[in-house]
C-alpha cells in the first residue's frame, strides 16, 4: 500500500488563555478612482483560544480596556480609533491625495491597549485602481461579509451568485433559449463549461446572457496553467459588461496540478484585468489546502454525498480510507452533513490563516447521479437542502454540478424556488449589519440573521432526515422578540414547513422529509 500522500493542513494548537489575533483589511477590493472618494479599513480585534495566524498573548489589563489603533497606507497615517477586544471597527479615510495605481498599497495596522506600550501589528493590501480601461464592469469584494458587489442603478449592490455549471458545446451552445428558461427560474449567473469549440457561438451565448441580465463566470479549467492561453482568453473576455468572475483550477488538488499553479494564474489574470475576482474549486478534503487556495478570492467546495459508497469504490474496486482510494467524495461518510463539515472546515482554515476577510467560500451542490460513483441524483428537495445547508454554514454563492440535457426536472424546479427567494434572502445573508447564529437539533439545521436596528430576522431551516422532523432551539439574539412577531414565508420548499417564534428566543421548526423553509419575522 502507498504511504499517506501528505499535504495535510496543520490545525492550530489550542491555548489555555485568550489570545489576540489582530486582523485588518480594506473594506472593499478594489476601490476605484472617480467612483470612490473615501476608503475604510476593517480592524478585527479577534479573541481566540487557537494559536492561529498572528495570535499573541494579551498583556495584563483592566477589563474593558480598549485597543488604540493607528492605520497607515503606503507609510502615511490615514486613520485611528479605538476598538474593544473581540469587536470589529471600520476606520474611514479620504482617497483625495492617493494616486490610483495597478499596484497595491501596503496597509499597516498598529494597536496597543490603552495605557500600554505593548503593540500588536497586522498588514494587508489596498487596491485603488483607475477606472476600468476595458469598458467593462468592475466587481468588488466586501471584506466583512465575503459578498461580491456589482453596480446596479449607480449603487453598489451585494449579489448572491447562483446557478449551475452548464455544459456548453453539447448543450447550451446548441440551444441558446436555455438561457431564457434559467433566467425565468431566478438564476442570475451562468458558468459555461469548456471546451468552447466555436468561439463565435460562445460570443453569441455571452451576448444573449448580457441581454438577459445574466452574469458570467468564465471557466479556464483546461488552460489556466498555460500563460499564452490565459492571456488570449482574458483579453477576449475582460471587456464584457456582465463578467462577474474568473474560474481557474477545477479540482487542482485532485489532479495534483503544480502547487504554485493557481497563484501563478491568479497573478497573471490580475495583471491582465484586476477588476474581477478569481475563483477555483477544491476536490480534496485535506490536500495542500493552503497552496491551492492561495490562488483564489472565491474558494469553492464540491462535496457530493448522494448515492455513494463511502468505504468501497464501485469504480476502482478498492477500499476508501483517509489515505487511500476514491469513492467520489473525499473523506466523506456518505451523509448530508459531509457538506456542512466541509463548509466549516474551509471557513475555519481561512480564518486560522488570516484570510477570512479576503476569501469567501462558495458551494457546489450535487445535481447529478446515476453514473460512476453516484448511484442516484439528489431529489429536488435534497438539492434545495444542499443549498440551504451551505448558506447556513457560510456559503456566499452556489453553483451546482451540473446543468445538462439529463438534469432532472425536479432539481431545476427546486432551483427556481431558491432563485425566486434570493431577493428576500440576500439583504440578510450578505449584510454586515446581521448578527449571524447557527444551530441544529435532531438533524434540523437552522441559521438566523438578525438585524436588530431594522427589527427583523431571517430564519432558514432544513431537515437532513428522510422523515418529517420537528425541532425547538433558542436563538440568543431573539430573546426579546415577542411571539406575535409578523411572519413572512420567503422560502417554501417541496412539502412546505413552518417556523414560529416564542418568548425567550425560542424557535420552533416543523419540516417534511428533507424539507427546507425560510421566514422573515418583523416586530
Amino acid at each position: 500500500m502507498q504511504p499517506p500522500p501528505g499535504g495535510r493542513f496543520d490545525v492550530p494548537s489550542a491555548s489555555d488563555k485568550d489570545l489576540l489575533a489582530l486582523r485588518c483589511a480594506p473594506a472593499l477590493k478594489p476601490y476605484l478612482s472617480g467612483d470612490d472618494h473615501t476608503a475604510s479599513i476593517v480592524v478585527d480585534a479577534l479573541i481566540t483560544r487557537m494559536h492561529e495566524a498572528n495570535a499573541v498573548t494579551i498583556p495584563a489589563h483592566l477589563p474593558g480596556t480598549p485597543l488604540v489603533v493607528t492605520v497607515t497606507v503606503a507609510g502615511k497615517p490615514v486613520a485611528h480609533g479605538t476598538v474593544a477586544l473581540g469587536n470589529t471597527l471600520e476606520l474611514p479615510f479620504s482617497l483625495a491625495k492617493m494616486e490610483p495605481s495597478a499596484s497595491p498599497h501596503t496597509v499597516e495596522c498598529t494597536a496597543s491597549l490603552l495605557g500600554s506600550s505593548h503593540t500588536f501589528n497586522a498588514t494587508s493590501q489596498l487596491f485603488f485602481l483607475p477606472p476600468n480601461p476595458f469598458g467593462a464592469n468592475t466587481v468588488k469584494f466586501e471584506a466583512r461579509t465575503g459578498a461580491l458587489l456589482v453596480k446596479e442603478d449607480k449603487a453598489w449592490t451585494p449579489i448572491f451568485p447562483f446557478g449551475f455549471y452548464t455544459s456548453f458545446d453539447d448543450f447550451l451552445g446548441k440551444n441558446l433559449s436555455i438561457l431564457d428558461d434559467v433566467k425565468a427560474r431566478g438564476i442570475n449567473t451562468i458558468h459555461p463549461v469548456p471546451t468552447f469549440a466555436n468561439i463565435t457561438v460562445l460570443d453569441q451565448a455571452l451576448d444573449r446572457m448580457e441581454e438577459l441580465g445574466l452574469w458570467l463566470m468564465y471557466d479556464m479549467r483546461w488552460t489556466y496553467l498555460n500563460d499564452t492561453n490565459v492571456t488570449e482568453e482574458v483579453n477576449h473576455i475582460k471587456s464584457r459588461k456582465n463578467l462577474l468572475l474568473w474560474y481557474t483550477g477545477d479540482e487542482p488538488d485532485g489532479w495534483e496540478d503544480p502547487l504554485d499553479g493557481t497563484t501563478h494564474s491568479y497573478d497573471l489574470i490580475n495583471s491582465l484585468d484586476g477588476y474581477h475576482p478569481v475563483s477555483l474549486v477544491l476536490n480534496c478534503e485535506n490536500y495542500f489546502f493552503n497552496e491551492y487556495a492561495a490562488g483564489a478570492n472565491i474558494l469553492m467546495q464540491d462535496t457530493y454525498p448522494f448515492g455513494i459508497n463511502a468505504t468501497f469504490s464501485p469504480v476502482w474496486k478498492t477500499e476508501c480510507t483517509e489515505d487511500y482510494g476514491d469513492c467520489g467524495c473525499d473523506n466523506c461518510e456518505g451523509k448530508i452533513e459531509d457538506i456542512s463539515v466541509r463548509m466549516d472546515e474551509f471557513n475555519d482554515r481561512l480564518r486560522w490563516t488570516g484570510r477570512g476577510m479576503s476569501t469567501a467560500v462558495w458551494t457546489v451542490p450535487q445535481a447529478f447521479g446515476g453514473e460512476s460513483y453516484w448511484s442516484r441524483a439528489p431529489t429536488g428537495a435534497e438539492y434545495l437542502l444542499e443549498n440551504v445547508l451551505s448558506i447556513n454554514h457560510g456559503a456566499k454563492g452556489a453553483f451546482a454540478w451540473n446543468h445538462a440535457s439529463n438534469t432532472p426536472t425536479d432539481i431545476l424546479d427546486a432551483a427556481a424556488i431558491l432563485g425566486h427567494s434570493l431577493p428576500s434572502i440576500t439583504p440578510f445573508i450578505l449584510s454586515s449589519s446581521s448578527t449571524i447564529f447557527g444551530t441544529a437539533a435532531s438533524r434540523v439545521d437552522i441559521g438566523s440573521w438578525t438585524q436588530t436596528h431594522a427589527r427583523r430576522v431571517l430564519v432558514l431551516a432544513t431537515n437532513l432526515n428522510s422523515f418529517a422532523q420537528s425541532a425547538t432551539v433558542k436563538i440568543p439574539a431573539l430573546k426579546a422578540v415577542l411571539a406575535h412577531a409578523k411572519a413572512q414565508k420567503v422560502l417554501d420548499g417541496p412539502g412546505g414547513g413552518s417556523i414560529s417564534l416564542a418568548p425567550g428566543g425560542e424557535v420552533r421548526v416543523s419540516l417534511p422529509a428533507t424539507g427546507s423553509v425560510g421566514f422573515v419575522f418583523t416586530w
